[in-house]
C-alpha cells in the first residue's frame, strides 16, 4: 500500500489549486487614479457619487484598456493547500510563493482610489516581522483573507491528523 493516503482524498505532497484571483484596475496607479476622480465629490444622486457619474464614462475605455493589459501581460494570485504563489499569466511562471505555514498575519491596505474598486493590497507577513508577498489590488479582499486563514488551519488540522495517524501505525 505505498501510494494509500490515511484521510480520503488528501494527498500531503500534492499542492491542489483552491482558488485563483487577479488583481484588478485598482493594482496600477493609473487605475486608481482612475478611482480617485470617481470617488472625489461625495454628492450622491440614487446611491451613484456625482463624480462616478462624471468620470466613469469617460474614463471606461482606459480602465478598460488596463484590465485586459493585466489579464494578458499580468499576474495572479493562486491559494493552494500549501501555499499563496504569484504567477505571471504569460509563460505562466512563477514569480514568488509564500507556504501558509509561515504566514503570521495578514494585513489588509487599502490605498487611495482603490475604494471605488472595493479593493485592497494584501500584506502576507512572516512570524519575523519581515513582508512575505503582497497581493496589489484584491477584489473582496476580506473574503480572500479569510480564505486564507482557513486554509492555514485546515492544512494545520490535516497535518495534525496525518501525524496522529502515522504515529498510531508504528
Amino acid at each position: 500500500m505505498t501510494n494509500a493516503t490515511a484521510i480520503a482524498g488528501v494527498n500531503p505532497q500534492k499542492e491542489s489549486v483552491l482558488l485563483t484571483v487577479w488583481p484588478s484596475v485598482a493594482s496600477t496607479a493609473v487605475g486608481r487614479l482612475i478611482g480617485i476622480l470617481c470617488d472625489s465629490i461625495p454628492v450622491r444622486i440614487n446611491g451613484v457619487s456625482i463624480s462616478a457619474i462624471i468620470f466613469a464614462l469617460p474614463l471606461a475605455p482606459l480602465a478598460a484598456l488596463i484590465y485586459l493589459l493585466l489579464k494578458i501581460g499580468g499576474k495572479k494570485y493562486t491559494l493552494t493547500r500549501k501555499s499563496v504563489q504569484c504567477w505571471s499569466t504569460i509563460g505562466q511562471q512563477l514569480v514568488k510563493s509564500a507556504p501558509l505555514a509561515d504566514i503570521s498575519e495578514i494585513q489588509v491596505v487599502q490605498r487611495s482610489g482603490q475604494a471605488f474598486y472595493k479593493a485592497a493590497d494584501l500584506i502576507l507577513i512572516g512570524a519575523d516581522g519581515g513582508i512575505l508577498m503582497k497581493l496589489s489590488g484584491i477584489t473582496s479582499p476580506l473574503t480572500f483573507q479569510q480564505n486564507i486563514r482557513e486554509t492555514q488551519q485546515a492544512s494545520a488540522e490535516t497535518a495534525a491528523s496525518l501525524e496522529v495517524i502515522k504515529k498510531r501505525s508504528h
